[in-house]
């Protein structure tokens, strides 16, 4: 059946109506009888006075823009955050308040996304165990988490090569601090454990590594020498340093991915815009959408 003819019938019913209830002297009477309520007459009444047969046809109602949709230059821009940056609708709410003055909320985001036909993000077939105890220590630098993450890198004319991102988190603050090396080896730890004792404005009381070969007796009395205990993590237990092997995600996902390689000089340079944006810019879900800075300015005033 046609919209058209279920138009029609629709009408002829409710002429029909009209002529029945008119024959009693209490419009309540005839509508009893057909089933209809009286605010349907009275509405089909006044419409037919109006209007006529015309007046009785229904009304589709028109889309009008719900008043907290979320406006086009915003859903393009929810949209080059997920597809170019992996970045979850939490985290798209954070960007779009700080950095555009466009207030929202995550599940408004994750609505944008799926009418755009983009699920949700995978989840990782690593993730933590149910029974592990997630902490963090509240006072900035009592626990430094540090490690490497290897580089893959391809030159300009094809070739492969290998580079070494050392990587420090302060488990309070997330605070970081990065480099990039050509040797994976204790030198290469000691010049960073030197410079993330200068890049970080507090006093670092522990350093916690892993076991690796570049972690061994040079660079741990190196530490203990500079008046930092430097202690190694459980063997078989890297989610003991769980939020520096997280944020090394986050460097592939944000910035690695992003990145074209051209030489070392470039890289680097690169990767100290990576760090400054990181701890000054970036929202952190650890802090409910502050940046480390701002997570570590709260705990030290």
């Amino acid at each position: 059946m046609t919209r058209e003819v279920r138009d029609a019938l629709d009408v002829r019913r409710k002429i029909v109506v009209l002529e029945y209830v008119q024959q009693f002297r209490r419009v309540t009477d005839g509508c009893r009888d057909l089933g209809v309520s009286r605010a349907s007459y009275y509405r089909w009444r006044k419409a037919f006075a109006v209007g006529g047969r015309e007046g009785l046809v229904r009304r589709r109602p028109i889309a009008r823009r719900h008043p907290r949709q979320i406006p086009q230059s915003f859903v393009e821009k929810i949209l080059h955050l997920r597809t170019q940056y992996h970045l979850g609708p939490q985290r798209i709410a954070w960007y779009l308040e700080r950095y555009h003055g466009f207030k929202t909320s995550c599940s408004s985001v994750s609505r944008t996304l799926k009418r755009q036909g983009i699920g949700p993000l995978p989840r990782k077939t690593d993730r933590r165990a149910i029974h592990t105890h997630r902490y963090a220590k509240q006072v900035p630098g009592h626990h430094v988490q540090v490690d490497v993450k290897f580089l893959a890198l391809v030159t300009p004319d094809g070739h492969r090569i290998r580079r070494y991102q050392y990587t420090a988190v302060d488990d309070a603050t997330r605070v970081r601090a990065l480099k990039v090396y050509r040797r994976h080896n204790q030198q290469s730890s000691i010049d960073f454990i030197d410079y993330v004792i200068e890049k970080f404005s507090f006093r670092i009381h522990t350093v916690r590594t892993d076991r690796g070969h570049e972690w061994q007796a040079r660079f741990h009395w190196h530490v203990e020498d500079a008046g930092i205990r430097h202690v190694y993590i459980k063997p078989r237990s890297p989610q003991l340093n769980g939020k520096v092997e997280r944020s090394h995600r986050t460097d592939q996902e944000e910035f690695y991915q992003l990145l074209t390689y051209t030489d070392d000089v470039d890289l680097n340079g690169k990767l100290a815009q990576w760090e400054e944006f990181y701890n000054l810019n970036r929202p952190h879900k650890a802090h409910a959408g502050k940046t480390p800075y701002e997570a570590l300015r709260s705990m030290l005033t």
